[in-house]
């Protein structure tokens, strides 16, 4: 090959952004969380294929702070699943439907700044969730226990409902807990929480 050929070619190179070089980004590796009991169902396995478009797979291209079930900790014994999208991340944890008062997800944002931030909770659908789940967000002014009824599709893309709007300090102080007490006979589903700033 030419010489005078090969610097053209180097020289496109370089110029060339290289997010055109490539067809797509690396999603980055996520790793289950590891006091989680593994998934038991096979890749592709789902009961609704037509929700399966709504899973965010990349956590990291969510507006605002999101605490994915793999930065959580885990209270009691959790199980992950896929089988009923969507989610974000790797998939979802469920409480087992068993151990009812003994077991919670706490979901700690590191929050870039002191404001008010609307609170999102995702979490899969169907009949055999829980109607009562208790939810507890610790922010800058006290503590707010709510029951969510996990059988309802989530208002937004049918995975985040909001929570409301609370005042959080800088930092790591506040949080969110998913918790399975008085949740008999169903399955408790804990996936990821969404911190949006709105303001001061």
């Amino acid at each position: 090959m030419k010489p005078t050929l090969v610097f053209s070619i180097l020289l496109i190179l370089v110029s060339f952004p290289a997010e055109h070089i490539h067809a797509s980004e690396p999603t980055p590796k996520l790793k289950p969380h590891p006091d989680a009991v593994a998934n038991t169902h096979s890749p592709g396995e789902v009961d609704k294929p037509a929700l399966v478009p709504f899973i965010v797979a990349d956590p990291t291209k969510l507006k605002g702070i999101v605490v994915d079930e793999t930065q959580a900790k885990l209270i009691g014994t959790w199980q992950y699943s896929t089988h009923t999208p969507p989610y974000v991340g790797l998939g979802y944890l469920h409480d087992q439907k068993q151990g009812k008062g003994e077991k919670a997800v706490i979901f700690t944002p590191d929050l870039p700044r002191t404001g008010r931030y609307e609170v999102r909770l995702s979490h899969c659908y169907n009949i055999r969730r829980s109607i009562n789940t208790p939810v507890t967000i610790h922010h800058a002014d006290g503590e707010k226990t709510i029951r969510i009824n996990q059988q309802q599709i989530p208002e937004h893309n049918k995975l985040f409902r909001t929570l409301g709007t609370f005042r959080f300090d800088q930092g790591k102080s506040g949080w969110v807990k998913i918790s399975n007490d008085g949740t008999d006979g169903k399955y408790v589903i804990a996936d990821a929480v969404q911190f949006l700033y709105v303001g001061e």
